[in-house]
């Protein structure tokens, strides 16, 4: 498994992570098989939250884990915060630091090396959040910080106020059937569909700034609308996907994979699979290499098309 600098090398993370968030519907026997088979294979990250399972897919994580002190200096530990399920998202002070000592005990660790704001509150106080950023940091709690799912403009108001506690990792939808943040840039000055830029940039931008964007539903269309590998409402491009599957000895998988980590901006890839044997397919990516035309072969079976 190949590693990546993540945040300009403020972190060093396998280019595939482990996403936990189905981990809670598993006992511990299987979510240990889980865990020992990514390891294994040369997963070191975890990325967790808070709300996932309602805090259970934390406890199963650490009750299969068994963290060592010398296990827990070889993995990366990432949770989320800020989403009150039905409710709202809450970027204050005070919730902030609840979320990360509720994870802190479920994940019985005394620290997360990364934690990010999961989705955009419109209501955020930035000097709140640099103050429990600041206060994490200072009592060891937390290493790094990230943000999910927001635009420059909203990185870079939260960066005015947090100093040294700068965000390093912005978790993003991203698959072969989800490109629109490489869809704008491939089509500037078009006047198509694809040219409509709703991210302001966000792949550039994090590229320029050395903000490590995280992949979430590499395998997925729409929000969670379902899996296009195998789908047959896709014919073309898992025709596509499986020529190449073939040539090169892996699965499906692998390839939608390898997609996603050929790109230069060395985007890490979050899979949530609670399959061993598909870990072990999917982290083969790691080794597969595609080239230029291969990789416009497939974004062009996805229905894209150049300018």
């Amino acid at each position: 498994m190949k590693n990546i600098n993540i945040g300009n090398g403020k972190v060093q993370g396998s280019e595939i992570a482990l996403g936990c968030m189905r981990m809670g519907a598993l006992n511990k026997d299987e979510a240990e098989k889980v865990i020992k088979t990514s390891l294994e294979e040369g997963i070191n990250f975890f990325d967790h939250a808070d709300i996932y399972a309602g805090g259970k897919s934390e406890e199963i994580f650490s009750e299969a884990i068994n963290l060592t002190s010398d296990l827990r200096e070889k993995i990366i530990l990432q949770t989320k915060c800020g989403i009150v399920p039905g409710k709202m998202f809450d970027f204050s002070t005070e919730h902030i630091l609840n979320s990360v000592d509720g994870s802190l005990k479920r994940l019985k660790t005394d620290y997360v090396d990364t934690l990010l704001l999961h989705r955009p509150d419109t209501l955020m106080e930035p000097e709140e959040v640099a103050e429990a950023f600041s206060k994490l940091k200072k009592s060891g709690k937390v290493k790094h910080f990230g943000v999910s799912n927001q635009n420059p403009m909203q990185i870079e108001l939260l960066n005015k106020y947090l100093g040294d506690n700068s965000i390093i990792i912005n978790q993003l939808q991203f698959s072969i059937m989800h490109t629109g943040m490489i869809d704008s840039g491939i089509n500037v000055n078009m006047k198509v569909d694809n040219s409509i830029d709703r991210d302001g940039s966000i792949l550039e931008y994090c590229r320029l700034k050395d903000i490590t964007i995280q992949a979430w539903s590499p395998y997925q269309y729409g929000f969670f609308e379902g899996v296009f590998l195998g789908n047959e409402k896709f014919p073309e491009l898992n025709d596509a996907i499986d020529e190449l599957a073939e040539k090169k000895g892996v699965t499906n998988t692998a390839i939608a994979t390898a997609w996603i980590l050929r790109h230069p901006a060395k985007i890490q890839t979050v899979v949530g699979s609670m399959n061993s044997s598909r870990i072990k397919d999917i982290c083969k990516a790691s080794r597969i290499e595609l080239t230029r035309e291969e990789w416009y072969k497939i974004y062009l079976a996805a229905g894209n098309k150049l300018p």
